[in-house]
């Protein structure tokens, strides 16, 4: 038996000096599994352990700021593999050049890796301590939550989103969100390392802990699913029909393919058209004209409701006039089955660089990255849209993966969440894949069926647990009919949010201040502490 412990002691000590020896490999493994646990080419099972290289790099990094560097090679293999889909839509859209492209791409990657950068060092400070495995999780939930937010945020592919197809396991997302998933998430990885590292009686108590605590979430999931799919059983619905034209976007402002692309979608339309007051959904800025001036093509949009007796959400540009001049916004418009407007959303989150360019003067040449008709304004407010004694909770483009914006509708007592976007601009790349994944969410936060419809793809209907019940493949002519139900289920995370991240910011610098202490008091001179 003593044998077998010795050699076992061996096996970790030569890793350990190997670890020494290849910081930077570790790190980049590391980098490239939190790359490839997200789609369209990755695996969720992948963020289980993908932090795990980066500890063992840090725990015998040399200084705080070797641990940084390493942290932030970490953020630089893994955020090129999530956001290099960048660079595809700053040149085939921007018209930028290529080498242009990868740059701004990179100083994207740059600034998202300075949280991991910033995670490692604290990984760093925390190596020694009893309470890695909580503090770990919560400084990462800070950090992850502070990138979501900063800055206007980017919470593109938060650790909790590389879980959407892990059914039982998401329905904790109702409680404590995506950031709590990541807190598990990264709690597994910190468990997992302890254990390989010490073998101790703390660490195998930890592991105890965290696997109550995982199999808790796993059988709150299952019981959960139950519960909502009754709570559906007895609920109303409509049926909805999305409609996906494929519409290039190098033609979709082109005078010429006008007619072209609102046959495409009446088409489209009418043939999928779903039973009598049911719900006709076109994606984002679907129409290629002025829709507030009277032409022969806004005739042929208001009647299609008419045609179909059925309810009509567009996406659509819209503007105001006023002293200051002309503020376009990115809008959605409801009409009743008799053809009528019946309210009109504008988007409330604008993406910078996309649809509005700040720093112009620094920056002449983003400007191209708006298409044709210049910047955007912000709508006031997320405001339902009704459909008689139904309301709609419109989500535009990328307001689709801000758990926030779904929070407002819920507490608004919307029925229905409905994401309308136009994704032609990611291209075939992993962008359409990830956005979706993301925006699924949204579902099991606030218990409300979720459908979208995106102009290339992908368009979906997801029900309130979280299940794509259908959806598209990218780049086709498509539509989706589907039924969907107008459910009232309370969520714990809709009513509070995020509590569990204030939870996280609080436990973190709770440790900071008794680190600080300890240090305080060893600085101090002996008579001093003895009083």
């Amino acid at each position: 038996m003593k044998s077998k412990i010795n050699a076992t002691d061996k096996f970790l000590s030569t890793i350990k000096y190997q670890i020494t020896e290849n910081e930077i490999i570790l790190a980049v493994i590391s980098g490239l599994f939190l790359f490839l646990a997200f789609p369209k080419h990755g695996f969720g099972r992948m963020a289980w352990f993908a932090l795990i290289p980066l500890f063992f790099a840090v725990q015998k990094s040399q200084s705080f700021k070797r641990a940084l560097v390493l942290g932030f090679i970490t953020g630089i293999a893994g955020y090129v593999g999530i956001v290099y889909w960048i660079t595809y839509v700053v040149v085939n859209y921007g018209y930028l050049p290529l080498y242009l492209g990868i740059i701004i791409m990179l100083l994207l990657v740059c600034y998202l890796s300075i949280y991991i950068a910033l995670f490692a060092a604290g990984v760093y400070s925390l190596r020694d301590k009893n309470y890695f495995c909580l503090v770990v999780p919560a400084l990462w939930v800070s950090l992850e939550y502070l990138k979501s937010y900063l800055f206007t945020g980017f919470p593109w592919e938060n650790l909790g989103y590389s879980q959407y197809l892990n059914a039982y396991f998401i329905q904790f997302a109702d409680i404590f969100g995506v950031f709590g998933l990541s807190f598990i998430i990264v709690a597994v990885n910190a468990v997992i390392f302890t254990l390989l590292v010490k073998r101790t009686k703390s660490a195998f108590l930890s592991a105890l802990t965290l696997f109550l605590i995982l199999s808790s979430i796993y059988i709150y999931g299952y019981f959960r699913i139950e519960n909502v799919r009754e709570s559906m059983n007895d609920a109303p619905g409509i049926e909805v029909s999305l409609i996906q034209g494929n519409i290039d976007q190098s033609v979709k402002w082109d005078e010429l393919s006008q007619s072209k692309i609102i046959n495409t979608y009446l088409d489209l339309s009418i043939q999928n058209s779903p039973q009598d007051g049911g719900l006709i959904v076109w994606p984002e800025t679907a129409l290629p004209f002025n829709y507030q001036q009277d032409s022969f093509m806004r005739e042929q949009v208001n009647n299609l409701p008419k045609e179909t007796k059925s309810w009509f959400l567009f996406g659509a540009v819209n503007f105001i006039r006023s002293r200051q001049g002309t503020s376009f916004l990115n809008s959605a418009y409801l009409l009743s089955p008799e053809g009528a407007i019946e309210g009109r959303y504008d988007k409330v989150h604008l993406v910078p660089y996309g649809e509005y360019v700040p720093m112009r003067t620094i920056f002449p040449f983003i400007k191209k990255l708006t298409e044709g008709i210049g910047d955007f304004s912000s709508g006031e407010t997320y405001q339902p849209l009704f459909m008689e004694d139904k309301k709609m909770g419109v989500l535009i483009c990328y307001e689709g993966i801000l758990p926030h914006a779904a929070r407002i509708y819920k507490n608004k007592s919307a029925d229905l969440l409905v994401n309308i976007t136009n994704d032609a601009w990611f291209g075939p790349t992993s962008a359409p894949y990830q956005h979706f994944s993301m925006a699924l969410f949204r579902a099991v936060e606030t218990r409300l069926y979720m459908i979208r419809a995106a102009n290339t793809g992908i368009s979906g209907i997801v029900d309130p647990t979280g299940r794509i019940v259908s959806q598209t493949e990218i780049f086709e002519a498509d539509a989706l009919r589907g039924h969907v139900k107008f459910t009232k289920i309370e969520t714990f995370y809709a009513r509070h949010g995020d509590i569990f991240v204030v939870i996280c910011f609080i436990v973190f610098v709770i440790f900071i201040i008794l680190n600080w202490r300890r240090r305080f008091v060893k600085w101090l001179p002996k008579t001093f502490r003895n009083r």
